[in-house]
């Protein structure tokens, strides 16, 4: 999705002929979709997962380029500031044991990551949704990564805000950071799952996925303290949304609705409803047209639709359609944090997908049973309290209103309807038990990871001697890190006795 761009400035030329080639991909689009063979492979999950880089401090390491080279591996990829990397971890099918798959090259690639940049550069690689130890500092346009997009993503935004700009982790006054830079991305830390869905069950999933992203997130949060600030659950939400959303610009430049989002409502129309959404509402980020004609197929068996993909990559719901000119649609997950272990992403995944899989089974669409107004205030209240907040949910019955219910309690009510969604995919009985027990024993013990991280750092204010400040952050990010590497789900991590950084 966030392919390479030649150039940094654009001239108005660049945006006419950009958005003429956007208008043929999505023209061309329903001619590629509705080919017989399209979309007709076997189910595949894979999953991205942004990490930060901390030295022996606890503190942001700017050496993702040096360690990315030093790695010289294909699935390692730059992200937007010097201190984050992301891992594309391999496809794998649905059915059978994707989640050990998941899970086992995760922990292969974090373990090498950190093989190789402790040693040279005193940095560890952390899965964490939002380090606790940034600062406002850390995140100005010093930081971002020396790739052309990156650079051109922070000329685009300049042109549509001043700066600085505030973005909010959390309510009220201390909830409000001031940013510059489009660095503050580096801040918000994800596993964005990538599932494959065939058009026709496109809408009835996708809408599913919707739905189920507000339990998921309750039992996955992972992001309390940005900025050393104690703020909402998963605070890289807010923070996201407020960071990349076009309405605090001048009115010239605003089309539509903010970038990043849980959208506006149930989609309507199919696969390709989807896509000229992100079209028509979002205006033109990165203007490079590719250097082969959107209709040529260069090297797939479909179109590769370059425009149509790279202005998808600049369009940022918690829930994202996806056009792979490999011959699938897919639906990108993109709220879950990264962390705290590969086995607690890959629960959560679990989790997210069953889920999504239940609630699109047979001819349900969950449209007809819950008002959107009500999933997208799921979604919010999940990032704001995680597991303490209350959800609306329908019942089985649809001559029953929806009622709220505690996220911790409903959580584990949908752990058997989502193990039916895993079966119904073709995940094998044991591997469904395996996942959905460890996330059933983080709900039912309320060990989050960011419940870990606020325990930890009340721990380490009660210690004599000792006062909140950047070497509580320090050593609880340093503890973190260590316990993450030993790979054992959070739920059954100890609070230390004392909180000190080893590097």
């Amino acid at each position: 999705m966030g392919r390479p761009v030649g150039g940094v400035s654009f001239a108005e030329e660049d945006f006419f002929l950009f958005r003429s080639r956007l208008a043929q991909c999505l023209d061309a689009l329903p001619h590629v979709v509705g080919q017989r063979d399209f979309g007709v492979l076997p189910a595949m999950v894979g999953a991205e997962l942004e990490l930060s880089l901390v030295g022996a401090d606890g503190r942001p390491a700017p050496v993702n380029t040096a360690v990315r080279s030093e790695l010289d591996d294909d699935r390692i990829a730059l992200e937007v500031t010097r201190f984050n990397v992301e891992v594309n971890l391999t496809p794998v099918a649905l059915a059978g044991y994707p989640f050990t798959a998941l899970a086992r090259e995760a922990t292969l690639m974090l373990a090498r990551i950190t093989a190789v940049s402790l040693p040279q550069y005193g940095a560890r690689a952390v899965p964490i949704g939002t380090l606790p130890t940034l600062r406002a500092a850390d995140l100005t346009a010093d930081a971002l990564t020396p790739e052309p997009r990156f650079h051109a993503l922070e000329d685009a935004w300049a042109r549509r805000r001043s700066a600085p700009f505030a973005v909010r982790v959390g309510d009220g006054a201390q909830g409000v950071v001031a940013a510059d830079s489009v660095a503050v991305q580096g801040a918000a830390c994800s596993w964005q799952v990538h599932l494959t869905v065939p058009p026709h069950r496109f809408c009835r999933t996708f809408n599913a996925a919707q739905m189920a992203s507000g339990p998921a997130l309750a039992a996955a949060v992972n992001s309390p303290l940005p900025f050393g600030r104690r703020a909402w659950q998963e605070a890289r939400i807010p923070l996201y949304e407020h960071g990349f959303g076009d309405r605090q610009g001048p009115a010239r430049h605003r089309v539509g609705r903010s970038r990043v989002g849980f959208g506006p409502a149930w989609l309507r129309g199919g696969p390709l409803a989807a896509f000229e959404d992100a079209v028509r509402n979002y205006d033109v980020l990165l203007p490079a047209p590719s250097d082969v004609d959107s209709d040529s197929g260069a090297q797939t068996p479909y179109p590769p639709l370059e425009e149509l993909r790279l202005h998808l990559s600049t369009v940022w719901p918690w829930n994202r359609p996806v056009y792979d000119p490999a011959g699938n649609l897919r639906i990108e997950f993109r709220a879950l944090p990264s962390g705290p272990t590969p086995l607690d992403m890959a629960a959560n995944t679990a989790f997210l997908v069953g889920l999504t899989y239940w609630l699109a089974a047979g001819e349900r669409d969950v449209a007809q049973c819950l008002p959107f107004a009500r999933a997208k205030a799921n979604f919010y209240r999940a990032a704001r309290d995680g597991l303490d907040c209350a959800l609306w949910w329908p019942p089985c019955s649809r001559k029953t209103a929806a009622r709220e219910h505690q996220a911790a309690s409903l959580v584990r009510q949908l752990l058997p309807p989502a193990r039916a969604g895993l079966r119904l995919a073709g995940v094998a009985a044991d591997e469904a038990d395996t996942f959905l027990h460890l996330l059933d024993r983080r709900v039912a013990t309320g060990r989050t990871g960011a419940w870990w991280q606020q325990q930890a750092s009340e721990k380490l204010r009660a210690q004599p001697g000792q006062t909140a400040g950047a070497r509580e952050l320090g050593a609880l990010t340093g503890c973190y890190a260590r316990l993450a590497e030993h790979s054992a789900p959070v739920h059954t991590w100890d609070l230390p006795t004392v909180l000190r950084w080893r590097p």
